[in-house]
């Protein structure tokens, strides 16, 4: 018996064929994006992902995929601003597809971006989110990253606080010590973890933080431990970098132990490895911290030819603030020399790099000033109420208006009372609501999702059943106050404290000045009583 075949005419689909050559150019853009920020060409990368946005695609991983690796990519790049939109598109598509996993990874990278950005409790909340999801899904991997994400937090918003005083490490206020002490217990949960999972290189990064963070709190003994695994694990993975970061964190504890010959060591073993990395202005660093090593060793000739060291770095890198640093450090070792010649030649080039340094920074206030104070003015301007002063239109008619009126009352008196006043209030209600409605994610307005016509309503109805839960209270609180926060980047922030390139993070200055102080308290000589003579009384 013949087979039967029967061949059906079918209409060609150009819609179809349309949508497919489109998911596939999607595709390979984002590919070529991945590929480019793996090779280190992130901007490159974000080029090729920026267009597969443009292009759109109906799937939705893909899309999340992109939102992450672009978030990632102009996080890298330095350019929070964009980092945050990114990574908030991509919390708001895995919540609304109900991936779990996918929630996990941008709630953890939306954390850190905040944290960057100096929001430290929203990067609590989305850090705190990573941590109970992949508790919840049992992911030893997850659960470890977030811990090392809600350390970090803990550490920037501790640090941040202590630098914004006059505080030495362990002279810190409770709120700064709390920080750091949670920051310190959340890298030590990590390290339970880590070691579990015989991960050395995320031992490496635990060890290095937590270090960091018992020498902010003043237990520089547990900082010296925490250090010395730090430099192990680096001279394991021949990582150098990370083992001259290593050796200058075990100078700056050994300073505040007050073993200034040991600090000595390392910072002479930072030296070597900042010149072998050719890095010019972490030479300067280590050339400073040594000199002033040996200012409190009372070897001043080693100090200042440490110290001319700092300073010609300084000024082949244009760094003033390093300059100024350097010329009040060699007047100081020159006049305990007694080489005052000296001493005051050094002394008067950091009052000139002083009074220039003050002259710029006071032009850069008057300008941000100026500037703050008509941004400002236009900010009130935009929230002035607009009333008209001819034909005064009804409270209704302003609402179902498309356009506000456009002349403005010059003086109002404030005791007339509007017979309007009900309906005005519903209307300032109305508008405050739509405000509101603005700061909401949409699902549908995220870029480069494409929904046919007529069927988004469907397809978001079906991703809401499938996920048979609704968007809780605290995912909008984190989406507003993510909101709130892209408000904040654009506000123009006052300069703060200057710091040059070839000074450290960590330098002990203020101590060499308490020091040096204290010293010369006690050189000082008592003037011997005026002779009296025969008429004194």
């Amino acid at each position: 018996m013949a087979e039967n075949n029967v061949l059906i005419s079918m209409p060609e689909d150009r819609s179809f064929h349309v949508r497919y050559r489109m998911e596939a150019s999607c595709l390979e853009l984002a590919l070529e994006g991945e590929r480019l920020c793996k090779a280190g060409d992130c901007r490159a990368g974000v080029s090729f992902f920026e267009a597969a946005v443009q292009v759109g695609t109906e799937d939705l991983r893909t899309l999340s995929a992109i939102y992450s690796q672009l978030g990632n990519a102009y996080f890298y790049l330095h350019e929070y601003a964009k980092a945050l939109e990114y990574h908030h598109h991509d919390l708001t598509l895995a919540r609304t597809i109900g991936d779990l996993l996918g929630e996990a990874k941008a709630s953890g990278n939306l954390g850190n971006t905040l944290k960057v950005l100096g929001n430290f409790e929203e990067a609590i909340v989305c850090c705190q989110r990573h941590l109970d999801i992949s508790r919840e899904l049992n992911d030893k991997v997850g659960e470890a990253r977030a811990l090392y994400n809600l350390g970090n937090v803990y550490h920037s918003k501790g640090k941040n606080v202590a630098n914004a005083g006059t505080h030495d490490p362990g002279e810190l206020p409770d709120d700064v010590k709390n920080a750091l002490q949670k920051a310190a217990n959340y890298y030590e949960e990590n390290l339970t973890i880590v070691t579990e999972l015989g991960d050395r290189a995320a031992q490496g990064r635990a060890f290095g933080n937590l270090g960091n963070t018992h020498y902010l709190l003043g237990n520089f003994r547990s900082a010296v431990l925490a250090h010395e695994q730090r430099l192990l694990i680096a001279k394991e993975f021949g990582d150098r970098s990370a083992e001259r970061r290593a050796y200058s964190n075990l100078g700056n504890a050994y300073i505040f132990l007050g073993e200034f010959e040991t600090a000595a060591e390392y910072y002479r073993r930072t030296l070597q490895l900042a010149r072998q990395l050719k890095d010019r202005a972490v030479e300067a660093q280590a050339c400073y911290s040594l000199g002033n090593t040996y200012t409190l060793l009372q070897d001043y000739e080693k100090a200042i030819d440490y110290h001319l060291k700092h300073l010609v770095i300084a000024q082949e890198l244009h760094d003033k603030i390093g300059e100024g640093r350097a010329c009040w450090s060699l007047g100081n070792a020159y006049t305990a020399l007694g080489n005052h010649d000296q001493a005051i030649h050094f002394a008067e080039r950091h009052l000139e790099i002083s009074r220039e340094k003050s002259s710029r920074e006071t032009m850069a206030d008057e300008g941000f000033f100026d500037l703050l104070s008509r941004f400002q003015s236009n900010r009130m301007d935009d929230q002035r109420c607009c009333f008209q002063e001819k034909n005064r239109l009804s409270a209704a008619s302003v609402a179902t208006s498309s356009t506000p009126p456009k002349t403005m009352i010059k003086s109002f008196s404030t005791s007339v009372v509007s017979p309007h006043t009900d309906e005005f209030l519903d209307l300032l209600a109305s508008s405050q609501s739509r405000r509101l409605d603005d700061q909401r994610a949409s699902f549908s307005e995220l870029p480069g999702l494409r929904l046919r016509q007529h069927s988004s309503q469907a397809v978001l109805g079906h991703l809401m059943a499938s996920n048979n839960r609704e968007l809780d209270d605290d995912f909008f609180d984190i989406l507003i106050k993510c909101q709130g926060s892209r408000l904040d980047d654009q506000r123009c922030a006052p300069p703060g404290a200057a710091k040059g390139p070839t000074v450290p993070d960590e330098d002990f200055f203020s101590l060499i000045l308490r020091s040096q102080g204290k010293r010369m308290d006690e050189q000082r000589v008592h003037l011997p009583s005026a002779i009296k003579g025969p008429n004194s009384s």
